[in-house]
């Protein structure tokens, strides 16, 4: 779906994503890698699939997209250097082309140098682009002249279907004062927001988005 915000283009995917075609930037927030890993080490029955879904999901978006920069808004690693990030880096071999370009989050706790040796550019606390500000809490945005788009709360939104059960969907939410990303990662729960009059929310359902 293609929305339009500050005068400029937005491709809203399914996938969790936003692109931004005039800067060829996809955006994406709370990936969350290492987090299973992290789950198993303690003892929890997690699959060790998920972070490989995860990695091919970004494929399929940057086969479709051609991105030259990869964002992402926060909360890219879960927690420390495990062997779902080792699977990443062998997958990041194939995306030299690609900038990955990470806006810190709470859970991004890496060294610098760790990061570096992973070939992932960061900014903290925010990125600015052009009419936006990525930042990873949108209450902590200081740049009055630019729209904020954050990432952290994992939104979701419940829309009653046509049996009149309740479906609980993640959201991108465009509000008046700020916007905020979906969750990348299947795991995550979801955080059910309620919109006021005129702001924007589209429901990503497992064919498309849909405007709510």
């Amino acid at each position: 779906m293609t929305i339009t915000i500050r005068a400029e283009e937005l491709i809203l995917d399914k996938e969790r994503a936003i692109y931004f075609p005039a800067q060829k930037i996809l955006a994406i927030s709370d990936l969350h890698l290492g987090k299973a890993a992290h789950f198993r080490k303690a003892g929890v029955q997690v699959p060790s699939t998920l972070a490989q879904s995860d990695l091919q999901r970004l494929t399929t978006l940057f086969n479709h997209y051609q991105p030259s920069t990869l964002l992402i808004n926060g909360d890219m690693f879960h927690h420390e250097i495990n062997s779902d990030i080792d699977v990443f880096e062998k997958w990041k071999a194939d995306y030299k082309n690609v900038n990955f370009l990470l806006v810190k989050g709470n859970h991004d706790h890496l060294h610098n140098n760790q990061y570096n040796d992973l070939g992932i550019e960061v900014h903290e606390p925010s990125f600015c682009a052009r009419n936006f500000c990525f930042i990873h809490d949108a209450i902590k945005c200081n740049e009055k002249d630019l729209y904020p788009i954050s990432g952290h709360v994992h939104p979701g939104i419940s829309i009653i279907g046509k049996a009149k059960q309740r479906l609980k969907f993640p959201c991108f939410y465009f509000g008046n004062e700020h916007a905020v990303m979906p969750a990348f990662s299947a795991f995550t729960g979801l955080y059910l927001i309620k919109p006021k009059p005129q702001e924007q929310v589209f429901a990503i359902t497992p064919n498309k988005v849909v405007k709510v």
